[in-house]
C-alpha cells in the first residue's frame, strides 16, 4: 500500500477581499459623507431661499452684485492686482532671508554673540506685537517725512520695508520653532563626526528645520498676499485702492466684491496646497 505524501494546501483568500473592519469603516465613511452632503445642501438651500426674502435684499443686490458694474470694473481690478503680485514677489524673498537671519540670531549659543540673540528676541517681540497697518503708517509716512530725494521717498520702497519688518518676525519664529524641533541627538551625531557648530547648523539642522516649517510659512505668505492691500493707505494704487476709486465713480460697492473674488482665486488654491503639504508631513511622521 503506497502512501500518498500529504501536501500543504492552505486556504487561499483573495488579496482583494476586504476584512470585516474595513467593510465597517467604509460604511461609516459613506454614512458620514451622506450626512455631510445633506447638511451642506440644506444650508445652501436655506441661504438661497431665505436671503432673497429679506426686506432689503433688492437694495443689497443693486449695491453689491450689480452685473453691469462688475463687467465694467473687473478688467481694471485685474490690472491693479498685478501691482499686488509684484509687491508680493519682491517682498517674499526679502522676508524669507531676513526671517532666517533673525532665527539664527535667536538660536546662537556662543556667549560672545549674546547681543545678536538679544537683538533677535527684541525684534520678534516688537514687530509681532505691532499691527501691520500701524507699522505701514509709521514707516510709510515717517521716513519720507525726512525729505529724502527721489526715488527714496517712494511709498513702494517704504511700504515694502514695513511688510518685511513685520513678516520677518513671524517667519523667524516659525523657523526657530523648526530648529528647536530637531532632536539634540542630531547635533551630537554631527559633533561626533567632527562637524563644527556652524557646519552642523548648515548641513544637518537647517535642512530638516526648513523642510518641517514649509507648510506654516506657506500660510504666512498667503496672509502676506492679502496684507499687501494695506499699502493703499500710503499711496500705491493697487487693487484695494482701485476698487475704492471705482466705488466712488459708480456709487456702487460691486468693485469690492470683484476684488474679493480675485483674492480668493489666488489664495484658495494656495491654502489648499498648504493643507496638502501639512497632511503629507503628518502622514510621513505617522
Amino acid at each position: 500500500m503506497s502512501e500518498t505524501p500529504l501536501r500543504n494546501n492552505p486556504v487561499e483568500h483573495p488579496a482583494s477581499t476586504p476584512t470585516r473592519r474595513e467593510v465597517y469603516e467604509a460604511g461609516v465613511r459613506r454614512r458620514s459623507n451622506r450626512i455631510a452632503l445633506i447638511s451642506t445642501v440644506s444650508v445652501l438651500l436655506a441661504i438661497v431661499v431665505l436671503v432673497p426674502l429679506a426686506p432689503g435684499w433688492e437694495a443689497v443686490q443693486r449695491a453689491f452684485f450689480n452685473g453691469r458694474v462688475f463687467a465694467a470694473t473687473f478688467p481694471g481690478l485685474l490690472e491693479a492686482f498685478f501691482l499686488n503680485v509684484m509687491i508680493f514677489a519682491w517682498s517674499a524673498p526679502l522676508i524669507a532671508i531676513s526671517g532666517l537671519a533673525i532665527a539664527l540670531c535667536r538660536d546662537t549659543r556662543a556667549p560672545a554673540l549674546f547681543p545678536l540673540r538679544l537683538f533677535g528676541i527684541a525684534y520678534t517681540d516688537i514687530f509681532r506685537g505691532l499691527p501691520v497697518v500701524l507699522v505701514i503708517y509709521i514707516v510709510g509716512f515717517g521716513i519720507p517725512g525726512l525729505g529724502l530725494p527721489r526715488p527714496w521717498n517712494s511709498p513702494y520702497i517704504w511700504g515694502t520695508l514695513a511688510l518685511v519688518l513685520v513678516y520677518s518676525a513671524y517667519v523667524a519664529e516659525v523657523i526657530r520653532s523648526g530648529i528647536d524641533s530637531i532632536h539634540q541627538s542630531q547635533r551630537s551625531a554631527a559633533a561626533s563626526l567632527g562637524l563644527s557648530d556652524q557646519d552642523t547648523m548648515r548641513f544637518v539642522v537647517l535642512p530638516q528645520a526648513i523642510r518641517n516649517v514649509v507648510p506654516a510659512n506657506m500660510n504666512l505668505f498667503i496672509a502676506l498676499q492679502k496684507d499687501v492691500a494695506l499699502l493703499s493707505f500710503i499711496g500705491p494704487v493697487e487693487i484695494f485702492r482701485q476698487a475704492g476709486v471705482y466705488k466712488s465713480l459708480y456709487a456702487n460697492f460691486t468693485p469690492y466684491v470683484g476684488a474679493a473674488l480675485i483674492f480668493l482665486a489666488l489664495t484658495i488654491p494656495a491654502t489648499r496646497y498648504a493643507d496638502y503639504l501639512m497632511n503629507k508631513q503628518n502622514r510621513a511622521r505617522s
